[in-house]
């Protein structure tokens, strides 16, 4: 090996080796130690380990509703955020891309919410959502604020939807506000000048460009609203009558509460491939949309 050779190696050694080693084992020895607990009947305490082979897996899909509940409400859960999340990340990085004299301010206030913590943040809208709206339902008289909106399913549904929104939308529009800035005002005068109008400027030129941007939110809100755990556990803890339990609730319980860790973590391999296989088709779907600018 000569001296060029050895002096690149040493270099991605130094820089990379760390790095490579680290993921290993924080990333892939535990993702592969849950394979295999997922294989046997471990309690999570116990030494003694029973090899079961795949019976947890075939009783997650044949004796399981609770899991299969757990996920129907977590796709419900995560169609709604998702397309709610990016509308409103979007339209407000549109706004505040705008000459107002208050824009800084605006961004500063709307991603504010992303800097609290999930369980804080479920706390305080279950404050919100239990005494604050009810005190304003009985002063104002306005139905909508009477409503429970912590006691039953489809206000549950619908609470925890309006609090993941509220929590990341700030995100994203910082994401589209970045996009958005580079998009040239050229084309945009250009379409102008050849009589386009606000909406198909949006639709036909602006939406097009930024479409690396709505990639990369796309999957950030499709894995944080499959994942979604300490809004579900502060807000509803799963209720009422596990009705708004998500599959991360779940598989927590299962591991934990139940002491099944080894049905847990097939639980959780289960839901790993599944997530992946979506976001693998979104980003290859929305990737292929991408226009260079």
């Amino acid at each position: 090996m000569n001296r060029k050779k050895l002096s690149q190696l040493t270099q991605q050694l130094v820089f990379v080796g760390p790095t490579t080693i680290f993921f290993v084992m924080i990333v892939l020895i535990p993702f592969l130690l849950g394979i295999y607990y997922s294989m046997t009947n471990w309690n999570g305490v116990s030494q003694n380990l029973e090899f079961v082979g795949l019976n947890n897996y075939v009783h997650v899909f044949t004796a399981d509703p609770e899991f299969r509940n757990a996920f129907w409400f977590t796709v419900r859960f995560t169609v709604v955020a998702v397309l709610a999340t990016n509308l409103l990340g979007f339209f407000l990085a549109y706004f505040l891309t705008k000459p107002l004299k208050s824009k800084n301010v605006l961004r500063t206030v709307f991603f504010m919410p992303n800097m609290i913590g999930g369980l804080l943040l479920g706390f305080i809208w279950q404050f919100i959502f239990v005494r604050g709206f009810a005190a304003i339902g009985e002063a104002t008289g306005i139905g909508f604020f009477n409503l429970p909106w912590l006691g039953n399913e489809p206000t549950a549904f619908w609470g925890i939807v309006i609090v993941f929104v509220w929590q990341y939308a700030g995100y994203l529009m910082v994401i589209y506000i970045a996009s958005l800035s580079n998009v040239s005002k050229d084309v945009l005068e250009s379409a102008q000048i050849d009589g386009a109008n606000r909406t198909q400027v949006l639709w036909k030129i602006i939406f097009p460009l930024v479409m690396p941007a709505v990639t990369v939110c796309l999957f950030l809100t499709i894995s944080w609203s499959f994942k979604m755990f300490d809004l579900n556990l502060a807000l509803t803890n799963g209720g009422p009558f596990n009705a708004t339990r998500s599959v991360a609730l779940d598989i927590y319980r299962e591991a934990f509460t139940n002491s099944r860790l080894g049905l847990g973590t097939a639980k959780a391999v289960i839901f790993f491939v599944i997530v992946a296989i979506i976001t693998a088709i979104q980003v290859r779907a929305t990737k292929s949309r991408e226009v260079e600018a």
